[in-house]
């Protein structure tokens, strides 16, 4: 009798900072429609119902919404208005160079969730020289040494990278499995759209009005 193959939870990407952009951004944007929803008169209100209505899911959109989930049989991407999900055997490529891109099923795809930072690139590409040369990387400070313990042992990349690099084992490990068949499958966001869509008429119609 065969047992199957342990199962892990998914391994989900996201943007930290894009994470903490959003919060305050929606913080900021829900003060200000709600003091003018309170404080406004005449048509004050009715505009700023919805600005919110259009904003709100911009903001959500590009900040909160944006992950990459990889499990042993797909990949997941919920980019800012569509959810790709690709099994790994119809992955072709994880690549990046400008911008982390997915290519599955003959058609490339942005991962939004996985930012690339060349200055990060470039400071580990450094670190990584002066290792090479036997000379010790500078940190805080201009001092010697790994702020907060040794460095690690072996090449450094830049956050981004890891995750790609990451993301190709998975698709190697997983790839020619056959809980990894099937066939590209592409969602729209409509819990976005549709407020971001009723916020966009409703600003339109102001304005014809004004």
């Amino acid at each position: 009798m065969t047992s199957e193959p342990e199962k892990y939870a998914d391994r989900i990407y996201r943007s930290g900072s894009a994470l903490a952009a959003g919060v305050l951004l929606l913080g900021l944007v829900g003060w200000l429609a709600g003091d003018a929803l309170l404080r406004g008169d005449g048509r004050t209100p009715v505009t700023a119902l919805a600005t919110l209505f259009f904003v709100a899911p911009l903001v959500i959109a590009f900040t909160l919404r944006p992950a990459v989930f990889a499990s042993d049989e797909r990949i997941r991407v919920r980019n800012p208005f569509r959810t790709v999900t690709a099994p790994w055997g119809a992955v072709e490529s994880i690549r990046a160079s400008y911008s982390t891109e997915l290519l599955a099923g003959g058609v490339k795809y942005q991962l939004w969730a996985i930012p690339v930072s060349l200055r990060a690139r470039s400071k580990a590409n450094r670190r990584n020289e002066q290792a090479a040369s036997g000379r010790t990387p500078r940190s805080f400070l201009g001092l010697g040494g790994h702020v907060g313990g040794p460095e690690p042992d072996g090449d450094r990349a830049a956050p981004g990278d890891m995750a790609v690099a990451e993301l190709r084992e998975l698709s190697e490990r997983h790839g020619e499995s056959e809980a990894a068949d099937g066939t590209v499958t592409v969602r729209w966001s409509y819990e976005i759209l549709a407020p971001l869509g009723l916020g966009a008429v409703g600003l339109l119609i102001l304005w014809l009005t004004s």
